[in-house]
This record gives structure tokens, C-alpha cells and sequence, in this order.
């Protein structure tokens, strides 16, 4: 087995052993309540004509302070690390470990003109024949349009060349490419970026993405007014359609994009959808593959890697390189219009981000991504002790009984789902009202994350699926090959 695999390992096995650390503190908080002291639910009548029984009595002071306790210093503690780390590296003055860092950068490009910020966009489509001519039109009708619009053809079968050539963009095929996404952008990006200058950047975007207006024109603002600025994200949000599912996954898009407005732009991740390169940052991160950075001297994508949005993230971050995701700076995306569909990519984001932190290991860099990682462990384990709870309450009751502290509780869980997804319209405000669609989608997630952590424990090679919608509309997931 590869060194590599031995580290995919490893993280399984960290990844449990949080799990199952939160899992004793739940347990320890729930060991300071003492159930000798409960008295009997009591007999009312709920607004003068249902009668219900209550029980008025809340978690002991202890317990309530226990879970205060823990979430305040989890957030604290990530929130000060992260601060930390993002100052030290904005300072770095480390031409050799942190040669995209702003004051190296700054360095390096004092007093020199390198002309205007152009933008070069590549697509990279596979058999994308259905969605690609929305993309192509987004880009053509933004206020200041890229420079020059590059699809890259990678096996495709169907009308995906011909459509891309009628909407005006060139086309290039990759050529013997078994590497997916990542292989076929590494070979047009090794034609490309050896004729690019400082102020040239590269667009890398979905072909099932569409740019909102202005996005161009921010990003060449952005990049002419700050020439440390290697990478800047797009915030997404999901297209219209696919029912309860689709509307869902729009309700996590926009807390997702609602997040990182809060965080003022500093991003998780430099996301797939859309997100714009400085040149230079990307043959830095060329030249340091197979040194400091895992995968293959000479790409720019680490092709062993299941995300490659989220790898090329990391290796920007551990070079100290500045990123951003300004708010003018949204797309609308795909949604899956199935649990099939989204279980095959949620399944590969999930297992992929577990591998990422494999390959990286624990870094400053890296922290904050451990730290989210704790945060999805706790999370399944609370949710299932949770629906555990409830079921063991309901089935050990002769009747109903109202917990006023719960319910008080639930309520104001209930407000943050709407306030969170206000943005997203009247059908987001309702969902999240409803509750249990989302406690529903939030278990489904949890279930991923459970088969994500179970694969990569037992050593399972991972799938790369694609999602494929027929001329009739039928959506099928189609094993792409193993990685």
C-alpha cells in the first residue's frame, strides 16, 4: 500500500477517534443530570381547550453550562487560530515557504507595470452538450467579458464541441487524458500559462454554471487593485427546479454564501463553479508539485485527488497565497435532481476533503479544516442521540407530553433556519419553518459522512461518478472509473 493510502488511513481513523471524543462529552453532559429528582408531568389545557400534560422542567444548570461551555470553545478556539494563522502569513516575509504571501509578492512586483488584467476562461466538458450554451451565453452577456473562452473538450461523444464552437469560444481537446477534470485542465493550462504575464489570469468554471452579472468586472477590479490577490471564489447558489431536494440544496447554498459574506469574503474553499487565478500563483503551484506540495511536478492539479477545487485550495493556502470571495462575485449552479445523483456527489466531496487533509496532513493551513471535520463528527452524533431520544420518549410515554424548555428551544433553532435562508425566498422560509425536511436532509448528509469515513478506513478505492440527465429528462450516475 502507498505511503499516500497509509495517510487516507489515518485520517479515518482521527476522524472517528473526534467522533467518538464528542460523543463522551455528550455523554458526560448527560451524566450530570440527575433523573432521581424529576417530578410527574402535569395536566393542563392548551389555550383553554386541548388538554395536554407538561413537564416544566429543564436540563440542570450543570448540563446547560456543559454545552455552552463546549460550543463557545470550540468556536473560540477555531475563530482565534484562524486569526492567528491568516495574520501570520499575510506578514510572512518567507520567499521559499510562503513565496505567494503578500509581502513577497509585493516584493516582487514593486515599480513594474504588467499591464491590464486580462481573463482567460477554460471549461472543462465531458459530454456537456445540454447545459453548455447557458454558460457560454452568461459569460458573453457579462458588462466587461473575458478575453478569451477556452473549452476543453475532454472525451466528449456528444454535441458539446459543436455548440461550443456556434457560441464563439475555441475549442481544445485533451488528448489521451484518463485523469477526469484535473488531467484534461493540466494539459490545456501546460500550453497555456507559459505565454501569460503577472496581470493575466485564468478562469476555471463549471460547464454547468452561470456567472451573475458583473462578476468579471469585480474581478478584474479586484485583481488591479491588489496585486498580492492570487485567487478570488465565486459565492453559489443552486439553479431552479428539482422540487423538495432542489430546494434543499438552494437552502444550504445560500447559508453556505450568507457564511462567507459574515466572514467578509475569506473563503473556505476556491469552489469548481467558478474561480479566477492569478497566473503566477498557478505555475508557483506547478513548480512546487512533488516538493512541497503532493502530486506531479509540472500540474497544476493534483490529479490523484477527488476535489480538485478543494486540493488546489489547500496548496494556494500552504503557499500564503491571499484569496477572496467578494459578494458581486455569485453563480447559479447545478442542483441534483436526485438522492441517487446527490448521494454519487456529495459521497466524493466528502471523501475527497478526508483525502485532501490526508495528503496535507496537520498544518496551520489545515486547522481550520480539521476543525470542520470535528464539527461533522459531533454534529452525526448529536442528531442521532437526537431522533434516538425521541424515539425512546415516545415509545416510553402512555400519552403525549409538552416540554416547554424544548419546545422554547426548538423554536429558536426553527428561527435560525429561516433567518438564515431568508435570502432564498418564500419557499426557503417555508421549508425551513416546516423543520423536518431539513433535520431529514441534514441525517441524509450525516449518513454520507459515515460511508465517506467508512471508506476510507477499510481502504475502499474511490468512485469517480458522473451525473448524466437523457434527452427525456431521466438522470442516471454513471461510474466514471476509480481514482
Amino acid at each position: 500500500m502507498s505511503k499516500r493510502r497509509h495517510l487516507e488511513r489515518g485520517v479515518g481513523v482521527v476522524i472517528l477517534g473526534m467522533a467518538a471524543g464528542a460523543g463522551v462529552m455528550l455523554w458526560f453532559g448527560l451524566a450530570l443530570s440527575d433523573p432521581a429528582t424529576r417530578t410527574p408531568p402535569q395536566e393542563g389545557a392548551l389555550f383553554g381547550v386541548w388538554r395536554v400534560l407538561y413537564d416544566t422542567q429543564a436540563p440542570t444548570v450543570p448540563l446547560i453550562l456543559v454545552a455552552v461551555a463546549i460550543a463557545v470553545l470550540l468556536a473560540l478556539g477555531v475563530a482565534t487560530i484562524e486569526r492567528r494563522i491568516a495574520t501570520r502569513y499575510r506578514r510572512s516575509e518567507d520567499v521559499v515557504g510562503t513565496p505567494l504571501a503578500p509581502k513577497p509578492v509585493m516584493a516582487r512586483t514593486a515599480g513594474v507595470y504588467h499591464g491590464p488584467v486580462t481573463v482567460t476562461v477554460l471549461i472543462p466538458a465531458h459530454n456537456e452538450g445540454d447545459r453548455i450554451a447557458a454558460t457560454l451565453d452568461s459569460l458573453a452577456d457579462q458588462e466587461e467579458g473575458p478575453d478569451r473562452v477556452i473549452v476543453v473538450a475532454d472525451n466528449c461523444t456528444d454535441d458539446t464541441e459543436a455548440i461550443a464552437h456556434e457560441h464563439g469560444a475555441e475549442v481544445v481537446r485533451s488528448v489521451g487524458n484518463s485523469d477526469k477534470k484535473a488531467g484534461a485542465l493540466n494539459q490545456a493550462l501546460a500550453r497555456l500559462l507559459p505565454d501569460l504575464r503577472e496581470n493575466d489570469c485564468v478562469m476555471v468554471m463549471d460547464a454547468d454554471t452561470v456567472l451573475d452579472q458583473g462578476y468579471l468586472t469585480t474581478v478584474r477590479r479586484r485583481m488591479a487593485d491588489d496585486r498580492a490577490l492570487m485567487a478570488i471564489g465565486g459565492l453559489f447558489y443552486g439553479e431552479e427546479g428539482g422540487g423538495v431536494l432542489g430546494q434543499l440544496q438552494r437552502n444550504e447554498y445560500t447559508r453556505y454564501s450568507r457564511e462567507i459574506r459574515r466572514r467578509r469574503g475569506r473563503l473556505y474553499v476556491l469552489t469548481g463553479t467558478a474561480s479566477v487565478f492569478r497566473s503566477a500563483a498557478l505555475r508557483e503551484v506547478a513548480a512546487q508539485r512533488g516538493h512541497g506540495l503532493p502530486g506531479r511536478t509540472g500540474d497544476v492539479y493534483d490529479t490523484a485527488a477527488l476535489t480538485e477545487d478543494n486540493e488546489l485550495t489547500l496548496a494556494l493556502k500552504s503557499l500564503g497565497a491571499l484569496m477572496v470571495s467578494p459578494q458581486q462575485c455569485s453563480v447559479v449552479t447545478e442542483v441534483m435532481p436526485t438522492l441517487k445523483a446527490l448521494w454519487a456527489q456529495r459521497l466524493r466531496w466528502q471523501r475527497g476533503a478526508l483525502e485532501n487533509l490526508g495528503a496535507y496532513g496537520v498544518t496551520p493551513q489545515t486547522l481550520r479544516y480539521w476543525a470542520q471535520q470535528l464539527g461533522i463528527g459531533y454534529g452525526v452524533v448529536a442528531l442521532t442521540a437526537y431522533f434516538v431520544l425521541i424515539v425512546t420518549m415516545v415509545l416510553a410515554l402512555d400519552e403525549p407530553v409538552v416540554f416547554p424548555f424544548w419546545v422554547t428551544i426548538g423554536a429558536v433553532f426553527v428561527g435560525e433556519r429561516v433567518v438564515t435562508a431568508w435570502s432564498g425566498g418564500w419557499r426557503a422560509r417555508l421549508l425551513a419553518v416546516l423543520l423536518l425536511p431539513e433535520l431529514l436532509y441534514a441525517s441524509f448528509l450525516n449518513l454520507v459522512y459515515v460511508r465517506g469515513v467508512y471508506d476510507i478506513l477499510t481502504g475502499r478505492r474511490a468512485q469517480w461518478q458522473h451525473v448524466v440527465t437523457s434527452a427525456d429528462g431521466r438522470v442516471s450516475v454513471r461510474d466514471g472509473g476509480r481514482v
